[in-house]
């Protein structure tokens, strides 16, 4: 068993082990599991104490600014959103994708500034062709992370070990793509994924996949399938979201991003303190049909 495969599994035999000690005590209150080597000081912490509303609000407490990316540098352009605050270090950061011959502006950038304000950098890109498909989208979204880390006018803001993607539909096999091309990321998340030309069966990468209820194009049935190929030693999740379309990711959704959040900050800022809202099961289930994870979700390995 290769040495990262091992972390992982050592990550999750500790987990179990605390969660079903949890159990036979009789715990009154939920046990979120902690990463040892992170517990007594996390120095990629972000933000203050979460809450139920916290969390579901369209803003956190950063204050935003964005700034034009022109076209080049392996991907079609787009924009970067990122905290203002340059009093707590660096930030994680996220590339996020668009849906087939969808443009950024049109389908993504209400989400820039969200994610943004809750201490992260955001690159939201266009691709090179609007009928791109997944694996072009994929290479499109690691370019982006390459230059928003390299060359960026903010690039001193983001920790380059702390990169995640994202993306929507065509967008969110990308996503799928960038996670198995580059195991270092730190967190994926696909939005009614289509991945026609891959599976998940070695991805390595902890990974979210959400889909509409009543999506006839990516359809729950095969975003569960993707789940499913994804190893055991990998942290997974995913949501259905009630009554939902495929364009569920296209404008403004709360439901969608208390979920988004919480999994970005559990795994690309290592913040245990998200951990209430995703296990044992969904704090809140407001909009959600079904959901199943690898709870207790652990960092361990990463």
């Amino acid at each position: 068993m290769p040495a990262t495969e091992r972390r992982h599994h050592a990550g999750r035999v500790l987990r179990r082990v605390v969660a079903a000690a949890a159990v036979v005590l009789g715990a009154a209150t939920t046990v979120v599991a902690v990463d040892p080597v992170l517990a007594a000081d996390n120095p990629y912490q972000r933000g203050p104490e979460p809450t139920t509303s916290s969390v579901a609000a369209t803003r956190g407490t950063f204050a935003t600014a964005e700034v034009s990316v022109s076209k080049g540098n392996g991907f079609g352009g787009g924009k970067i959103y990122y905290p203002t605050d340059t009093s707590k270090g660096t930030f994680g950061a996220i590339a996020v994708v668009p849906g087939y011959t969808a443009t950024w502006a049109a389908e993504g950038a209400w989400m820039g500034p969200w994610l943004a304000s809750f201490g992260f950098v955001v690159i939201g890109i266009d691709t090179n062709s609007r009928t791109d498909y997944d694996t072009a989208r994929g290479t499109q979204l690691l370019a982006a992370l390459d230059y928003l880390t390299q060359k960026s006018s903010v690039r001193s803001r983001v920790d380059v070990k702390r990169l995640s993607v994202m993306g929507h539909s065509m967008g969110g096999g990308g996503a799928m793509y960038a996670a198995l091309h580059r195991p270092s990321l730190w967190a994926a998340v696909g939005n009614a994924p289509f991945s026609p030309s891959q599976n998940l069966k070695s991805d390595r990468v902890p990974t979210l996949l959400l889909a509409g209820q009543k999506d006839t194009t990516v359809t729950p049935s095969s975003v569960v399938g993707l789940y499913n190929g994804i190893p055991a030693a990998t942290e997974k999740g995913y949501l259905e979201l009630t009554g939902a379309a495929h364009n569920f990711p296209t404008r403004s959704n709360s439901v969608m991003m208390r979920k988004v959040v919480p999994w970005l900050k559990i795994f690309v800022d290592h913040d245990t303190r998200y951990g209430q809202f995703l296990c044992p099961s969904l704090k809140d289930t407001t909009g959600i049909t079904s959901y199943r994870s690898t709870c207790p979700l652990t960092t361990a390995g990463q």
